[in-house]
């Protein structure tokens, strides 16, 4: 049946939140009204539920290709339409890396085979292929990714008349990783001077500390201003860089925009103790002063969007000794869920979790139609009970690497149904793999 009404759900959209009908016909969302009436679509009742455009998550690493031990375009996009995440956009640090459009068109055409989620991919930028990066057509891709901080995969760009090129011809959003290698690798080499090679995991935010991510994200920003870029930077994990970001004027007019990630949202650096290298992600988690200064900058404009940086490693890897063991984890099918906790504990409220989740994310890619719950927009929307529990068990996951930092955590909230493109693709812990989510594109 390729019509869907979804009857009195409690919508949640643009900063209102209202008892009302949607129809959805094919692909797209044709009607928003009280009480709409059509016998040819398959009802849902949604009395009792919220309703909330899919999220955008604009930072992943399906680790697909080379990587594919950890984590594929697959199983992964499969656990955030299972989190309520419709679109997604993915890094090009793979194996081998998306620095060429060669490399980068493979991975749309595997998306376009498996991807139940919507999907975008960012080009890759190197000391070496700036040229490369000016041929791609930014209509059709999400944006370009400097990693001006060494992280998995080996991609650093630490030539500054490099970066200067980039900045200054990119016809582009540069979305950027930012910390300082050098104070880094000094850092590093004085800790183990003084305690020796076997770390725990509590040195990882001393080791990448406050200064080198200032550092690197305060010069991104000087580039920008310099030449006028379209800058993006990603997972603040400082309170001392949200001095870089502004609030003061509207989203649609910043040429620089910032991004929170959940785990520096959720946990501080008291919770290396319990999870140790399971909360290993680059840039460090930090202090709880930062926490809650960065969640600040969320309220209040600084911080623009929430998004996961999505990382799977496996089990085993997370286990290696602390210097040894890699960053990142996985989180995807649960950023929803973790915001609604916070909605739950009062921190935050849903339109605000909706437009840093949705609505922002799509204004400052220019994604085309989606976001929003809008007639003539994509159906891309979640179904969410703010009070049916979700127990987040080993069985329960959906990555490839079979762990999660939220295991033994019960949310106190669930995701219900997941639309995709007018498809209901998750139902209650089931899904419909019959259609494959479509490739953003961008009113650029």
């Amino acid at each position: 049946m390729s019509k869907i009404l979804i009857k009195n759900a409690t919508i949640v959209n643009e900063d209102e939140t209202f008892i009302s009908d949607v129809l959805i016909e094919n692909e797209l969302i044709v009607q928003i009204d009280k009480d709409i009436t059509d016998d040819t679509a398959r009802i849902i009742d949604a009395s009792g539920l919220h309703l909330i455009p899919g999220a955008i998550d604009d930072q992943v690493h399906f680790r697909e290709p080379g990587l594919t031990h950890k984590g594929e375009i697959y199983t992964e996009a499969k656990a955030a339409v299972a989190g309520g995440v419709t679109s997604y956009m993915e890094m090009p640090n793979t194996n081998p890396q998306a620095v060429t459009i060669v490399e980068l068109e493979k991975k749309y055409t595997r998306a376009a085979e498996c991807s139940l989620a919507n999907y975008s991919f960012f080009m890759g930028g190197t000391n070496l292929n700036l040229e490369e990066t000016l041929k791609v057509d930014y209509k059709k891709v999400c944006g370009l990714k400097l990693f001006m901080g060494s992280s998995t995969g080996d991609m650093l760009v630490n030539n500054e008349k490099t970066l200067e090129g980039f900045f200054s011809k990119a016809d582009a959003l540069i979305a950027t990783h930012c910390e300082n290698d050098p104070m880094i690798k000094e850092n590093q080499q004085r800790i183990i001077e003084e305690y020796g090679e076997d770390l725990p995991a509590y040195f990882h935010p001393i080791i990448r500390d406050e200064e080198a991510c200032y550092k690197s994200s305060s010069f991104a920003v000087s580039l920008a201003k310099k030449y006028n870029t379209r800058l993006h930077v990603l997972h603040i994990s400082t309170a001392k860089e949200l001095d870089l970001f502004t609030n003061k004027i509207p989203l649609k007019q910043k040429r620089i925009t910032a991004e929170a990630c959940i785990h520096h949202l959720w946990f501080n650096d008291d919770d290396y103790k319990t999870k140790g290298n399971f909360i290993k992600w680059n840039p460090a988690i930090k202090t709880e002063y930062d926490r809650a200064n960065i969640f600040e900058a969320v309220l209040d404009g600084r911080i623009d969007v929430i998004a996961t940086d999505h990382a799977p490693h496996t089990i085993e890897e997370k286990q290696m000794p602390y210097l040894q063991a890699p960053s990142g984890g996985p989180l995807v099918q649960h950023s929803i869920l973790a915001m609604l906790e916070f909605y739950k504990q009062k921190k935050i409220t849903l339109e605000m979790i909706v437009k840093k989740m949705s609505h922002n994310v799509a204004d400052i890619f220019k994604v085309e139609k989606r976001g929003y719950i809008r007639e003539g927009y994509f159906a891309d929307l979640v179904l969410v009970d703010l009070n049916q529990p979700t127990e987040v068990t080993k069985a329960s996951l959906l990555y490839k690497c079979g762990w999660s930092p939220f295991e033994g955590y019960t949310f106190s909230s669930s995701i219900q149904k997941t639309i995709v493109n007018g498809h209901l693709v998750y139902d209650t812990g089931k899904f419909d793999e019959s259609k494959k989510g479509q490739r953003l594109s961008f009113n650029r």
